[in-house]
């Protein structure tokens, strides 16, 4: 069974800020507008494509279900995502990307062909694209090259590189080609890169394997310990929605949560309030914290002072953490502020790099 594309109709946006799978409508491409040139934000949590003049048309959940006696896509993007769990023996429901890099080669090659399809009309699709691609900071030429190799397997005529942070600096407006230090934290669902940049260029940089899944992974194990209950990745993502918060809350939430009694078997309902969960994710958002400690540690007195003045800007889905902002300021004493739409800000940088070559172009790598 393989996957059925149509190229008129593009995939609408999952909106994990409400923690369902309810869709945004995306804006729709015009069939007859060839797409030669597009920004991909290959992350682990969600893809996204961004075709030059046209903004954001795709935003889909980085996830694929793969029949294991036949190795054929079931599905991909959200239909996927909501098999998470919940699919037969024999279809398994997995995540190419892991830690910002390709961890499956051949699934992470067809879930970004299949992506593009919806982006560029099969009839054009003989016109091979030019494709910057988003890669963590602290990526090795190892993995550079099986991002490489993959969007070339998936019909990318030429491809370009550029670093996450940098993205997202240049999509939240900072002024990085100037000799003025800016920096910015990308918290991803797989890393956190955190970034001094000036002049064009990467000064100094920490990019950490943690990000959005260690905080699911942490409430998972704080739900098995503490209530003896199984719950799975989704469940667990909609709990960090729901009740995550890196300070005290005002006013501390509660709600209930479903899943598996290790005990009896049986399935069962328990509740859980905000201070419970806090306290799971508090040694991950440690890490982060730490992270932007070392990376300012490292950060030369002049840019230090620009940042001082400044302050610090978070992008990623991870920022969206309650409370995350005013936890970097009592550790640095510095101001941070979150960017309006953290979760495009990187694909929303890269497509300014693809509006302006002339005065971005130094940024990218081959």
């Amino acid at each position: 069974m393989t996957v059925a594309i149509d190229s008129n109709i593009l995939p609408s946006q999952d909106t994990p800020s409400e923690g369902d799978d309810r869709r945004r409508q995306m804006p729709k491409r015009r069939a007859w507008r060839p797409a030669t040139e597009l920004a991909v934000d290959l992350g682990t949590a969600n893809t996204l494509v961004l075709v030059k003049g046209e903004g954001v048309v795709l935003n889909e959940p980085s996830v694929a279900a793969v029949d294991q006696a036949t190795g054929n896509i079931m599905g991909i993007g959200l239909d996927a995502k909501r098999m998470l769990g919940r699919t037969p023996e024999g279809i398994l429901a997995v995540r190419p990307m892991k830690d910002g890099v390709i961890a499956n080669f051949e699934v992470a090659e067809k879930m970004l062909r299949h992506f593009l399809r919806l982006v560029i009309d099969r009839t054009i699709f003989k016109v091979k694209p030019t494709v910057i691609v988003c890669v963590p900071s602290g990526i090795t030429e190892v993995e550079r090259r099986a991002v490489r190799d993959s969007a070339r397997s998936a019909g990318v005529k030429r491809l370009l590189m550029v670093a996450e942070p940098m993205a997202a600096a240049i999509g939240v407006g900072l002024p990085v080609d100037t000799p003025v230090g800016s920096m910015v934290i990308d918290i991803g669902g797989g890393t956190t890169n955190i970034a001094v940049i000036a002049l064009g260029g990467i000064v100094c940089d920490a990019s950490i394997r943690t990000g959005g899944d260690e905080l699911d992974q942490a409430i998972v194990q704080f739900m098995r310990k503490n209530y003896s209950l199984l719950i799975g990745e989704p469940t667990a993502e909609r709990i960090k929605i729901r009740l995550g918060s890196a300070v005290p809350l005002d006013c501390e939430e509660e709600m209930d949560v479903k899943g598996r009694d290790l005990v009896s078997g049986l399935p069962k309902t328990v509740r859980v309030d905000s201070s419970g969960v806090r306290d799971a994710i508090q040694e991950p958002v440690s890490r982060i914290v730490n992270a932007v400690r070392r990376a300012l540690e490292m950060t030369p007195p002049e840019l230090a002072s620009d940042i001082l003045e400044r302050g610090i800007v978070l992008t990623g889905g991870g920022s969206l953490i309650r409370g995350l902002d005013m936890l970097l300021m009592e550790e640095t004493g510095l101001p941070v502020r979150v960017d309006e739409d953290p979760l495009t800000s990187v694909v929303r940088g890269t497509g300014r790099i693809l509006d302006d070559f002339p005065k971005f172009g130094s940024v990218l790598t081959t």
